[in-house]
């Protein structure tokens, strides 16, 4: 732990700067939670889908998500063994400027994991093997890279670290899942350390972590190997952990946000697993289980949770549910879905099915309605990549191939 004086020198140059610069992109949306806020979009498509509008084919593996911010589009991929970062013109699809990062993950499920945080003219991203960087997102250029697991005493993990990095302020958060630095706060602009937290000591679990304001509170929220965390953003003080375990220790899901409680959903375990409600103490220092449902099961699809209700695919299973979010008992279960992403936007839900297959879906308590569908016609590997929504278009990244169709009326 730093000591005083910085830390209340952390906490001015925080405020200062979240004054003057704005997070204008990150992972599945403004909040982190899958929700959008596009309107007058479509409410049903045609029988062959909305309109392609552009795609590009080339990107090389990957998993991760576009960012979109300051008319450009930022995303990630391995043509071969090495990563690449592009930029497209977002009116136009025109790209306007690639480079090389270094070695990314090519041993299983090869390919980038990391969608790039955009603050300001800055773009933040992980690498799989490990390696935080931030790049100019005007020209391209390198600006610094710290290798988190060399400098943080950490280990990569069975399928590569996969984090989609949160920012506020001056502070970069990320989780090397080092025993004794298990999650770190890095200076955005030099990527030197701010300072450390042990946690609970476990190796990182894929999650890509939750920032939020609990009563006057920063707490960044995120799961490892066995547990879900909560840490003073702010100043790196550990306050507390829940058991969440899986069979392959994998929690991969980002954390909800609602009404004063966190909501995680996982996949199998013999117990601690499945969806759990954690309920915060005012000052968010202490937390405790407020429900647990173990037979819903969703591994990384994530959840969205809307009008009080939540919505989200099982893993490896034919049926969607829809789960009261304040008691976690089932309401309905749809069974004509695969498995797959889940996002939201202007009273639809779309759903991105590992079969290759998007929905629009009108879904609310008493009723869940397929209002449009059609096949994802290009791309290489797994169906994982989570479909971003901005200014009435949809972009939706299958592998090596990223395609934009219009979704406006």
């Amino acid at each position: 732990m730093q000591n005083l004086f910085l830390t209340i020198f952390i906490i001015i140059a925080t405020n200062a700067i979240s004054q003057n610069h704005e997070i204008k992109s990150q992972w599945r949306g403004v909040s982190r939670n899958g929700i959008y806020h596009d309107k007058n979009l479509l409410k049903s498509w045609p029988e062959s889908g909305p309109e392609l509008a552009w795609s590009f084919e080339g990107l090389g593996a990957g998993h991760g998500s576009v960012a979109i911010a300051n008319d450009k589009i930022f995303v990630l991929g391995m043509p071969d063994t090495t990563g690449v970062i592009y930029a497209f013109d977002l009116k136009n699809g025109n790209l306007l400027w690639q480079k090389e990062y270094g070695t990314e993950w090519h041993l299983n499920f090869k390919g980038t994991r990391s969608t790039p945080t955009v603050v300001d003219n800055l773009v933040y991203f992980m690498s799989g093997q490990g390696v935080v960087f931030c790049y100019d997102g005007k020209t391209g250029e390198k600006v610094w890279s710290v290798d988190i697991l060399k400098t943080f005493g950490a280990e990569n993990i069975k399928w590569g670290i996969t984090e989609s990095l949160v920012i506020d302020g001056v502070q970069l958060f990320c989780t090397p899942g080092g025993s004794r630095h298990n999650v770190v706060s890095l200076n955005r602009f030099t990527g030197n350390t701010i300072w450390t937290s042990p946690a609970m000591g476990e190796l990182s679990a894929y999650c890509s972590p939750l920032l939020i304001n609990h009563n006057g509170t920063k707490l960044l929220v995120t799961a490892t190997i066995e547990s879900i965390i909560c840490i003073d953003a702010v100043t790196g003080d550990f306050y507390w952990s829940i058991p969440q375990k899986q069979g392959h220790k994998i929690n991969a899901n980002t954390p909800v946000y609602w009404r004063n409680n966190i909501y995680f959903s996982g996949d199998y375990a013999p117990e601690d697993n499945g969806l759990v409600a954690i309920s915060l103490s005012n000052d968010g220092r202490k937390a405790q289980v407020l429900w647990r449902n173990q037979k819903y099961t969703n591994l990384m699809g994530s959840i969205i949770l809307k009008n009080g209700f939540i919505i989200g695919s099982e893993y490896k299973k034919k049926g969607w549910s829809v789960i009261d979010a304040t008691t976690g008992e089932l309401i309905k279960k749809i069974e004509q879905l695969g498995s797959g992403v889940v996002i939201w936007a202007d009273d639809r839900y779309y759903g991105y099915t590992e079969d290759g297959k998007m929905y629009l879906i009108d879904a609310g308590l008493n009723h869940f309605n397929i209002v449009g569908s059609f096949s994802v016609p290009l791309g290489t590997d797994q169906h994982w990549s989570h479909p971003v929504i901005h200014n009435k278009m949809l972009y939706v990244r299958h592998g090596n191939a990223l395609m934009v169709y219009k979704i406006g009326k």
